[in-house]
């Protein structure tokens, strides 16, 4: 595409250098600053965690030029809900956190021995789960993502588990329909395009508009096979379409 080679591709490492070392100031600052928060019940400071991943993002559409658009808002959940999200880069570890200010995002466990990220990752509910446990590691996620339901969160998980190159066939584990099968709520499919401007396995991040698109609610009680397909029709239906408009798109730069 034009603008991912030569001179593009310079002057985007250069932005991308230049975010990196500012976001990790401004969260080394915000996380000493606001210390004290760990001391408290997390509810009443959650405020914080929108502010920082605001902020972050807000830094990354100035130096950058990424943008977010966010698609069918109407379907982004009020009440418990499951929120099962296409995982195409880190982008979306931030920006679901302000569109879901009660969400809870599952994450692999050894994410909370991060200083201060993990600290603050913990404090403020995110549910940790070992990926070597197997059958144990559901079992377990199962308790924890009740328990946060029951404390009035949403729980966020990726089904593929990990980041997706763009176009890469689908590859969903069992965790989500698993807990969608415990956990009795509405599933929201999240399809996205976070792939074309922020690649997997590559540190220059490019300039444009962040498309996140929240579809209609599965229900719950659902036979688990049925819920599974319509999960991944959704969120690689749409997630396709977005990522072609956008390369088109790119393509015109």
């Amino acid at each position: 595409m034009p603008g991912r080679t030569g001179f593009g591709r310079a002057v985007a490492l250069v932005r991308t250098a230049i975010y990196s070392v500012v976001a990790t100031l401004v969260f080394i600052g915000l996380s000493i600053v606001c210390s004290p928060a760990l001391l408290f019940p997390p509810k009443p400071t959650r405020w914080l965690l929108r502010f920082w991943t605001s902020t972050d993002l807000w830094i990354l559409r100035l130096v950058v030029g990424q943008k977010i658009r966010i698609l069918n808002p109407e379907n982004i959940p009020e009440g418990p809900a499951l929120v099962g999200s296409k995982h195409q880069s880190a982008f979306e570890t931030l920006a679901l956190v302000p569109m879901l200010p009660k969400g809870a995002i599952i994450l692999k466990k050894e994410l909370l021995k991060i200083p201060l990220y993990g600290w603050y990752a913990a404090h403020y509910g995110m549910i940790p789960v070992d990926r070597s446990a197997g059958a144990a590691a559901l079992k377990q996620l199962a308790i924890d993502a009740q328990k946060a339901l029951d404390d009035g969160m949403q729980i966020v998980i990726f089904p593929e588990g990990t980041r997706q190159p763009l176009h890469a066939p689908p590859d969903y584990k069992p965790g989500a329909i698993f807990l969608y099968d415990k956990l009795k709520v509405p599933m929201v499919p999240v399809a996205l395009n976070s792939g074309v401007f922020w690649p997997r396995g590559g540190y220059a991040k490019y300039p444009g508009t962040i498309t996140v698109s929240f579809l209609p609610a599965i229900p719950p009680g659902l036979p688990r096979a049925e819920a599974k397909e319509r999960l991944v029709a959704a969120i690689e239906q749409e997630t396709e379409r977005l990522v072609r408009e956008a390369e088109a798109e790119a393509g015109k730069g």
